[in-house]
C-alpha cells in the first residue's frame, strides 16, 4: 500500500473529517494525489469519495483536517476558490449547454472579447479555431468547432470538458464516473483521453465504480468504505476481486 510516485504531490488532503449534523459523513481521511498521476477514488454508493471531492473541490468545508495544494497549505471556502487554484472538474451532467456550439461552451465564462470604442464584441473566429487546435492538441478530433453540443454523443462531450479544463491550464483534473453512461467504444476514446492527460503531467482523479477502467488508466487506487479510508494500493497490487471485495467489505485491509 505504499505510495509508488516520486513525482511531487500536487495535493495533500491530511485527517478529512466532515460532519452533518450528528451524521459523521468523513472519518481522518489521508488523500494524497502526485504529478503524472491518475488515481482512482473507489467506493460504493455513501461511502464518502463525492463527500471527500465536495470538500477538495469547496462545495463543503472540512470539519477538521487540512488540504495542502503545490505545497501550500490552502483554504477552500467555494468551487471558485478551487478553479482559482486550479482545481478542474468533469461532472455527470457536464455543464454544457447543448444548443451551444462547442466553441461557446468551451469558452463558456472565459470569452475572449474585443474593445471597440464602448462596445465589446466577442473574438469569435479567434475562439473557433482555438478550441479546435487545442482539443486537436491533446487527441480529440472534431467535425467542427461550430456544431452543436446537442448533436455530440456522449463521448464526445466528455471529451469537449476534458479538453477545456486542460485548455485553461488546470493543475488537477477530477472526472466524476466519465463512462457511467457510454458505450464501449465511447468509454475507450474517453479512457484515451485520460492517458493523454496523464501524459502532459497532469494528475488526474478518476472517481468510479468500474474496476475494469481503473486497471486499464489508473496507476493507485484509494478505497474509501463507510467514511473512512481502506487504503491506497499501487496497480497490480490486488485482483479486481480483492477491490470489489474491498469496497463492499467482504475483505478487510
Amino acid at each position: 500500500m505504499a505510495e509508488g510516485n516520486s513525482q511531487p504531490v500536487v495535493v495533500e488532503m491530511r485527517q478529512i473529517e466532515r460532519r452533518f449534523g450528528s451524521v459523521v459523513a468523513l472519518r481522518g481521511v489521508d488523500f494524497t494525489v502526485r504529478k503524472g498521476e491518475v488515481r482512482a477514488l473507489m467506493g460504493d454508493n455513501g461511502a464518502g469519495k463525492s463527500t471527500l471531492i465536495k470538500v477538495l473541490t469547496g462545495v463543503h468545508t472540512p470539519t477538521r483536517g487540512r488540504i495542502v495544494f503545490d505545497g501550500q497549505q490552502v483554504v477552500i471556502n467555494s468551487p471558485a476558490d478551487a478553479r482559482a487554484l486550479g482545481i478542474e472538474t468533469v461532472y455527470q451532467d457536464l455543464a454544457l449547454v447543448p444548443l451551444m456550439s462547442i466553441w461557446r461552451n468551451f469558452f463558456l465564462g472565459r470569452e475572449l472579447h474585443k474593445q471597440v470604442g464602448p462596445v465589446r464584441w466577442l473574438r469569435k473566429k479567434e475562439m473557433s479555431e482555438q478550441c479546435r487546435k487545442s482539443l486537436h492538441d491533446i487527441g480529440i478530433e472534431i467535425r467542427s468547432a461550430e456544431d452543436k453540443v446537442g448533436t455530440l454523443s456522449g463521448g464526445e462531450r466528455q471529451s469537449i470538458a476534458i479538453g477545456r479544463a486542460i485548455h485553461f491550464g488546470a493543475k488537477l483534473l477530477i472526472l466524476d464516473e466519465p463512462t457511467s453512461a457510454l458505450s464501449v467504444a465511447e468509454t475507450q476514446k474517453v479512457l484515451t483521453y485520460i492517458e493523454n492527460a496523464k501524459d502532459k503531467g497532469l494528475p488526474v482523479i478518476f472517481i468510479t465504480h468500474n474496476v475494469n477502467h481503473i486497471y486499464q488508466v489508473s496507476d493507485s487506487y484509494t478505497i474509501i468504505r463507510q467514511g473512512e479510508k481502506v487504503g491506497t494500493y499501487q496497480k497490480g497490487d490486488l485482483s479486481q476481486q480483492d477491490i470489489a471485495d474491498l469496497i463492499t467489505g467482504a475483505r478487510e485491509k
